[in-house]
């Protein structure tokens, strides 16, 4: 055997190292077209939600149906850990619910037949969604504003069929589900710490 071994030449560029720097440079781009105004209006909102003894409900599908769970957890505790807190509900939490109404009237009214049974006028609904063609999504947002609940979205892509429904919408133009779904999760923390600041003073 020779003396001169030659080792394979590792590529110059590593594809998971790309697909890394790829993604943080999407996210930290698309963050960019967040507007603080929007964010205060909305904890604005929120907070004369909670002054006229309403409910925040949210809902989502896929990912984004565990993103309403976690957010849920979030304006329940770590807005006010003394239980100042919000009356809130993830639309998506539920399987019992959810399967049942699956089943017996369709997928596509699992969140607006809750909304039905349970909505009032005092509440808000925040929708997550990529797409925002979601037909379930669409639902919800009809009988919230027959309701006459304040409706808002966390939207991804081109906001699809929910974006001009919606009272508020939160749309990042980026089309890329993952990044759609960080979205929710970084909007959601940044209305906790807010609405934790509000509510501290009081």
């Amino acid at each position: 055997m020779s003396k001169h071994n030659v080792l394979a030449k590792l590529p110059t560029s590593c594809p998971i190292e790309t697909l890394t720097q790829d993604y943080v440079a999407n996210l930290s781009l698309v963050l960019t077209q967040l507007e603080s105004s929007r964010v205060r209006a909305l904890v604005n909102q929120l907070l004369e939600m909670k002054r006229a003894g309403g409910t925040l409900y949210l809902c989502g599908n896929g990912g984004s149906a565990a993103n309403a769970v976690h957010l849920a957890n979030d304006f329940t505790f770590g807005i006010s850990p003394s239980g100042n807190a919000l009356k809130v509900e993830a639309l998506s939490a539920n399987s019992s619910v959810l399967t049942c109404l699956g089943n017996d009237i369709g997928y596509e009214n699992i969140f607006s037949h809750q909304l039905k049974v349970k909505g009032h006028k005092n509440d808000v609904l925040m929708v997550l969604s990529g797409s925002g063609n979601s037909e379930n999504i669409i639902r919800a947002i009809s009988e919230a504003k027959q309701i006459g609940m304040h409706t808002v979205g966390i939207l991804g892509f081109s906001g699809g069929k929910a974006k001009p429904m919606l009272d508020s919408a939160f749309h990042f133009d980026i089309n890329d589900m993952q990044i759609s779904e960080d979205t929710q999760v970084i909007i959601g923390h940044i209305l906790m710490k807010a609405l934790f600041k509000e509510l501290s003073r009081v």
